[in-house]
């Protein structure tokens, strides 16, 4: 399963699209179900009551994360068993990180992949993009070029 970005801070362009090109273009040998996948997922169970969005992944960004518990873990657990999931790739954040010497600034993506079966954390990274002007989408893509490279090892 693969997410929309949950946490968005000091950017105005949404990642998700270019996050499910990069995925779709890099990965062919692999059945991702995206987020419009997932919602359909939901529509046809409407007495499970979850989103996509606004999951609890703040725990994240504050601290080492081995295993989910629930909230969340029930949420991934249900929606892998209604899609045949077994991973779900989780855009934690999309930031703006700013370098204090330069004064330049990228954009990052802090991201999680679980196993939706037992909770745990099987890869937890944070990536940056070219440094560049932050309102410009070429700044987004950078950055998910970079989780692409990063995560799905090797480029094309």
């Amino acid at each position: 399963m693969v997410f929309p970005v949950q946490i968005q801070s000091g950017i105005r362009d949404n990642a998700d699209p270019e996050i499910a090109v990069a995925f779709r273009e890099r990965s062919d040998e692999v059945d991702w179900v995206f987020p419009d996948e997932l919602e359909a997922a939901l529509a046809r169970a409407p007495g499970v009551q979850r989103r996509v969005t606004g999951l609890p992944v703040g725990l994240f960004l504050r601290t080492e994360v081995d295993r989910v518990g629930d909230l969340l873990y029930g949420q991934l657990r249900r929606l892998g068993e209604m899609t045949s999931a077994e991973v779900a790739f989780i855009p934690v954040a999309l930031r703006v990180k700013t370098d204090e010497v330069s004064g330049g600034s990228t954009v990052e993506i802090v991201s999680t992949i679980l196993d939706v079966r037992s909770g745990r954390v099987l890869w937890f990274g944070v990536v940056a993009g070219r440094p560049g002007p932050t309102a410009d989408f070429a700044s987004v893509a950078s950055a998910v070029e970079t989780l692409a490279v990063t995560f799905l090892w090797f480029g094309r």
